[in-house]
């Protein structure tokens, strides 16, 4: 089979996966009658990261597991990944955020259904700011972003793993990372940090005949892609500047 096939393909069952769970976690917390009702930021937090780590465990033995095009772009502006492969890699996340969200959909159904609040079902595909401050929250998605890139990017220094990305780093640090910027950077805006788990789950949202669902917050929804693809390209630089 194709090299490149298979990269992509586990991009995006691994971004799928991630999504799947990240997602999941915040549907379980916040829809009605679901058994993991008003779960907290807590529970959030700590199933994204093992949200993360279960999407490298899968992706980073073949593709490195980037699962996010912030990280694609980054490593790639870093020197440390081929630019010919940004584009089926992106191309390959955003449809694995897609499913994945679907996947959420259909799995928690009739819980959409007993839900009468469309913040409530926006926010399991999507993010919104806590405090509504555009320059701010972009602000917030370019720092968080930054740092997870950064990282990833410092701990991948003389790895011996050929692809290099999230999967370089092992998926347990991988988890603890992420469940750090929730807990520590995540009250502002929900901590997006990755186009695919916003952009893609918010067309699943806008396309799927979810009742009562409400706006798809365009308004907002270019934040959390301009300020991680910023953020990414922030920490190549700092990288290159410190690293190198």
């Amino acid at each position: 089979m194709n090299e490149l096939w298979i990269k992509c393909l586990f991009e995006f069952i691994g971004t799928a996966v991630l999504v799947l769970f990240g997602d999941g976690v915040v549907a379980s917390t916040v829809l009605k009658k679901s058994k993991g009702e008003n779960g907290g930021w807590v529970v959030i937090t700590l199933a994204w990261g093992l949200a993360v780590m279960l999407g490298v465990f899968i992706a980073g033995p073949y593709s490195g597991a980037h699962l996010n095009p912030a990280v694609t772009l980054g490593l790639a502006a870093a020197g440390t990944f081929s630019w010919s492969l940004v584009l089926p890699y992106i191309v390959a996340q955003m449809l694995g955020g897609f499913f994945g969200a679907v996947l959420v959909y259909l799995y928690y159904k009739d819980h959409y259904d007993a839900t009468d609040d469309p913040a409530a079902k926006l926010g399991t595909f999507c993010t919104a700011p806590a405090i509504r401050n555009y320059g701010r929250n972009l602000f917030c998605e370019i720092v968080g972003t930054c740092v997870l890139v950064f990282v990833i990017l410092a701990l991948s220094i003389e790895s011996n793993i050929p692809e290099v990305g999230m999967g370089s780093l092992g998926a347990f640090p991988v988890a603890m990372l992420i469940v750090a910027l929730g807990m520590s950077l995540g009250g502002t805006t929900g901590y997006a940090i990755n186009p695919a788990r916003d952009l893609s789950p918010r067309l699943a949202h806008a396309l799927l005949p979810i009742r009562g669902k409400g706006t798809n917050d365009w308004a907002y929804s270019w934040v959390p892609v301009a300020g991680p693809i910023i953020g990414g390209f922030l920490a190549a630089g700092l990288y290159c500047l410190l690293l190198c």
